[in-house]
């Protein structure tokens, strides 16, 4: 198997959100934040490439949403899907699956564009069957209020309709050197995928770790529907992936793509910094 990281997109948003119940005066020793309280963020996606499959997780925000809207978010840099797929030599109709962690904007908006006619959608990966949990698919159909500006239709219903979309409906394999894990604090039903790579655990951690700064249990982001579901859910895995020495391979972190962990005083933390291509 090969692995690489796909951008999709930097951008920035409020870092308090993102650190939830922590000060400022302590996460801002950590991160960069501009005037605004804003941090820098990734859409950092992941391709494996198994040699009879080519399984991209997650696709960023895409660019359907109005100009109003992206302002909201800063988005910076050059990099999107498209140039990151064409600088690896791949194309998006090779994709033969697409994992959605989750149906938050910012993690499927990319799955789907609008046809030359401007309103029209349809899906960027055309040969690729999409799955999302179905926990998950329900949740996004009746959103709750907290989370009702995060879902928008014209991102899932266009694959589903195509008949594209496929749910997933409990942990477990995915296809050979694939696991998934669901779970349910940052929003229900989401997926936590689990790569087998040169004899290590890669895990996407999507928005269940958003970044190095969330691996101490407190850093639960203020999106999370279910902080205190967060915190446990947290707690069980980075034991687990500490026993296991897991590499954790974020999707929103600026700074890092992927850290070690190591028992502190303090209780887990991230140890050794690097990226996939150096395994």
């Amino acid at each position: 198997m090969k692995l690489f990281p796909v951008i999709a997109e930097y951008f920035k948003m409020d870092g308090g959100a993102c650190f939830g119940v922590v000060p400022k005066s302590i996460w801002q020793k950590h991160v960069p934040v501009d005037e605004n309280n804003m941090v820098p963020l990734s859409s950092r996606c992941l391709l494996a490439d198994t040699g009879d499959r080519l399984i991209l997780v997650d696709t960023g925000m895409g660019n359907k949403q109005s100009e109003k809207f992206f302002s909201y978010f800063f988005r910076f840099g050059e990099e999107n899907l498209e140039n990151s797929f064409e600088k690896l030599g791949y194309r998006f109709e090779q994709v033969t699956d697409l994992i959605l962690t989750h149906l938050h904007f910012d993690h499927v908006g990319g799955a789907v564009k609008w046809g030359e006619d401007g309103k029209t959608p349809e899906t960027v990966f055309p040969n690729a069957t999409y799955y999302c949990t179905k926990t998950q698919w329900d949740w996004a159909m009746n959103p709750n209020p907290r989370e009702k500006a995060s879902y928008f239709e014209e991102n899932m219903l266009p694959l589903f309709e195509n008949g594209q979309l496929e749910f997933i409906h409990e942990d477990g394999p995915f296809c050979e050197g694939v696991n998934l894990e669901i779970k349910d604090g940052h929003t229900k039903g989401q997926i936590v995928p689990v790569f087998d790579y040169k004899g290590r655990k890669i895990v996407f951690t999507a928005d269940f770790i958003a970044s190095v700064l969330n691996i101490p249990l407190p850093y639960v982001p203020s999106y999370d529907v279910d902080p205190i579901k967060s915190m446990e859910e947290k707690e069980e895995f980075l034991n687990r992936a500490l026993k296991e020495n897991m590499v954790l391979f974020f999707e929103h972190d600026y700074q890092h793509e992927c850290c070690t962990l190591e028992q502190t005083p303090k209780g887990i933390r991230a140890k050794d910094f690097f990226k996939l291509s150096d395994l």
